[in-house]
């Protein structure tokens, strides 16, 4: 399917799946879940960084233009992104 077909709503329906938890780590006292979703046969990278401050949980979702055909490999990135994302903005992503 040609690029300005999708662009201008030519496509039809894309087949997208929920995001489910791939894989968790911790970083700088932040929780990374890659939250990879199937999406027109690959895995778009996503997640969530979350933290808990003053008693409360925040999270900022992300999600990135980046696909890939495995889930291991996507939520590889998702991972990477969300490290990059802590290290790069810090407590001033809930902001």
């Amino acid at each position: 399917m040609s690029f300005l077909k999708r662009l201008f709503g030519g496509g039809g329906a894309q087949q997208v799946e929920e995001p489910k938890p791939a894989r968790q780590v911790e970083h700088k006292g932040f929780t990374i879940v890659a939250m990879p979703y199937k999406a027109d046969g690959q895995y778009q990278t996503s997640g969530v960084v979350s933290r808990e401050i003053d008693g409360m949980v925040k999270e900022h979702k992300f999600i990135r233009a980046d696909r890939f055909p495995s889930l291991d490999d996507a939520a590889d990135i998702s991972i990477r992104k969300g490290i990059q994302i802590v290290d790069e903005q810090g407590d001033s992503i809930f902001d």
